[in-house]
């Protein structure tokens, strides 16, 4: 293991979930329904995490994620726009994990997600790196800027609808050679096949 692989004292603990058996109970129910859906591996023992999601090809990602979420039981948050956080959708956004982003700050979408790791005792962040359901070559870089700076894992979720599996990945610190970090990222994936298109 490099020194780039050693999780910071800050970031390990227990994952962030919640017990109530009914929503877990709804979850595998919902995997079950939506085709018999296996989830391989555990997630690690750390508090403050980026999740990247891929691949995304499918409006039937969101359904068989929020199922995998309850079956877990699993405290997880996602980037909407400020604008939305307002009556009446400010209060289920909130509950529902909603983390809001103001795209005009002067920190940016990046700065804005440090200062958040950085003030939250536990954080778990779920991000869909290729920026859209259609194939593309070149996935966004912003979630790895956000991990290095932070200094909070990346753990890769491989959704593979050809075996109905969702396959976690180990917990990766990012170093500081981008493009040599996102092939490494991107090489969990190399097996998942999304619902529309071919393998990552």
């Amino acid at each position: 293991m490099t020194d780039k692989q050693v999780i910071p004292e800050f970031v390990k603990g227990e994952f962030p979930v919640s017990h109530n058996r009914f929503l877990r109970w709804v979850g595998r129910l919902g995997l079950r329904v939506l085709g018999g859906w296996k989830i391989n591996g555990e997630m690690p023992h750390v508090r403050k995490a980026i999740l990247p999601v891929a691949p995304h090809t499918s409006n039937w990602d969101f359904p068989v994620g929020a199922c995998v979420m309850l079956a877990m039981g699993l405290k997880l948050n996602y980037l909407a726009k400020s604008s939305l956080f307002r009556f009446p959708l400010k209060g289920l956004l909130t509950k529902l994990g909603g983390l809001p982003i103001d795209r005009s700050s002067a920190n940016g979408v990046v700065g804005n997600m440090v200062r958040e790791f950085r003030e939250k005792n536990e954080l778990i962040l779920v991000i869909t790196p290729e920026g859209t359901r259609k194939r593309v070559k070149e996935w966004k870089k912003g979630f790895l800027h956000m991990a290095q700076q932070a200094r909070v894992p990346v753990v890769p979720i491989a959704f593979d609808y050809a075996r109905k599996a969702i396959d976690i990945g180990p917990a990766l610190m990012i170093g500081d050679e981008l493009e040599k970090e996102l092939a490494r990222v991107k090489s969990y994936f190399e097996h998942a096949h999304g619902k529309h298109g071919e393998a990552c």
